[in-house]
C-alpha cells in the first residue's frame, strides 16, 4: 500500500514539476490560456453570473457609472454592461472560432488538391486564391456582407470567403514541398493510390503549421468580426455583441464604461489567442523545445 502511495505521489510530483518548467518556458501560453478559460467560462455561465437579462432596461438609471447595482454601469438604455459583456461572449467567441473551422477546412483542402495535383489544377485553383488576396480582408469582407445583407449569418459567411485563401497558399507550400520526399515515392512504388497518398500520408504532416496558423487566425477573426459589427455591418443593434456594444459606446464617450469594458473584452481574448499561437510556433519549432 505504501509503495503505491509514494508511486502516486511521485507522478503528481513529476506533473507539477513538468507543468513548472513548461509555466517558465511559455509564461504568455499559460497566460493566453487562462484568459481564454476565463472568457469561456463567462459565456458558458452567463446566465449565471449576469445579475440581468442583457436586454433588460432600466430607463430612471440609464447611463450610470459603475456602482453597487450595476458594477460595469449601465448603456443609453439602462441595460447592465456587465450582463451584456458575459452575454457577449456567446455571440463573438462562438463566431470567430467558426469562421477560421470552416475558412480552414476550405483553404487546407483547396490547397492541398493544388498543391498534389498540379498542373491545370494548381493553375486555376491558386489564380482564384490570389483573386481573394488581392482585396483587403476588411474591404472584402465589408462588400462581401453589404451584398448579402447587414446580419450575423451573413458576417460569418463574408468572413469565412476572405479567410480561406491564405490557407490554401500555406497548405498547397506544405504539399509541394512534402510530395517529393523519399517516403512519398515508396508509398507510390508500392502502388498506393493519389488519394490515400494525399489525405492519409501528405497531410498529417503538413498540418501542424496550419494549426498554429488557425490559433493566430481566431483572435484576428474575433477582432473583424467584431469590427464588422462596429460599423453596423454584423450583429442586431440590441444584440449584447462587444463590437455593437464599443460602436454604441462611441456615442456616448464621455461615458467611459459604455465602451470599456466590451473593449477590453476584445482586446484581452484577441491578445489571449495570439499569445497560443506564438507559443504553439515554438512548441513546433525543434530548436526552442530543446
Amino acid at each position: 500500500m505504501s509503495s503505491t502511495t509514494s508511486s502516486i505521489r511521485a507522478s503528481a510530483r513529476a506533473r507539477r514539476s513538468a507543468f513548472a518548467g513548461f509555466a517558465r518556458r511559455f509564461p504568455l501560453v499559460v497566460i493566453g490560456t487562462v484568459v481564454i478559460a476565463f472568457w469561456v467560462l463567462a459565456a458558458v455561465f452567463a446566465p449565471q453570473i449576469a445579475p440581468y437579462a442583457p436586454l433588460a432596461q432600466d430607463i430612471p438609471n440609464r447611463v450610470q457609472p459603475p456602482g453597487e447595482l450595476h458594477p460595469w454601469g449601465t448603456d443609453e438604455l439602462g441595460r447592465d454592461v456587465f450582463s451584456r459583456v458575459m452575454y457577449g461572449g456567446r455571440i463573438t467567441i462562438p463566431a470567430g472560432i467558426l469562421v477560421i473551422v470552416i475558412g480552414s477546412v476550405i483553404g487546407i483542402t483547396v490547397g492541398a488538391i493544388a498543391g498534389y495535383a498540379g498542373g491545370a489544377w494548381d493553375e486555376a485553383l491558386m489564380r482564384v486564391t490570389e483573386l481573394f488576396m488581392a482585396f483587403p480582408t476588411i474591404i472584402l469582407a465589408m462588400a462581401v456582407t453589404a451584398a448579402l445583407g447587414p446580419d450575423m449569418k451573413n458576417a460569418i459567411i463574408a468572413l469565412v470567403v476572405v479567410w480561406w485563401p491564405p490557407y490554401a497558399r500555406l497548405m498547397r507550400g506544405l504539399v509541394l514541398s512534402m510530395k517529393s520526399k523519399e517516403f512519398i515515392e515508396s508509398a507510390r512504388c508500392i502502388g498506393a493510390p493519389g488519394s490515400y497518398i494525399l489525405w492519409r500520408v501528405i497531410l498529417p504532416n503538413c498540418i501542424a503549421p496550419a494549426l498554429v496558423m488557425t490559433t493566430v487566425d481566431i483572435g484576428n477573426a474575433i477582432l473583424t468580426f467584431a469590427g464588422l459589427s462596429f460599423l453596423g455591418l454584423g450583429a442586431e443593434p440590441t444584440s449584447p455583441e462587444w463590437g455593437r456594444m464599443v460602436s454604441t459606446g462611441i456615442d456616448l464617450f464621455d461615458q467611459w464604461w459604455t465602451w470599456l469594458f466590451p473593449g477590453l473584452a476584445i482586446s484581452t481574448l484577441v491578445i489571449a489567442f495570439n499569445f497560443i499561437g506564438d507559443g504553439l510556433r515554438d512548441l513546433s519549432d525543434p530548436r526552442m523545445r530543446r
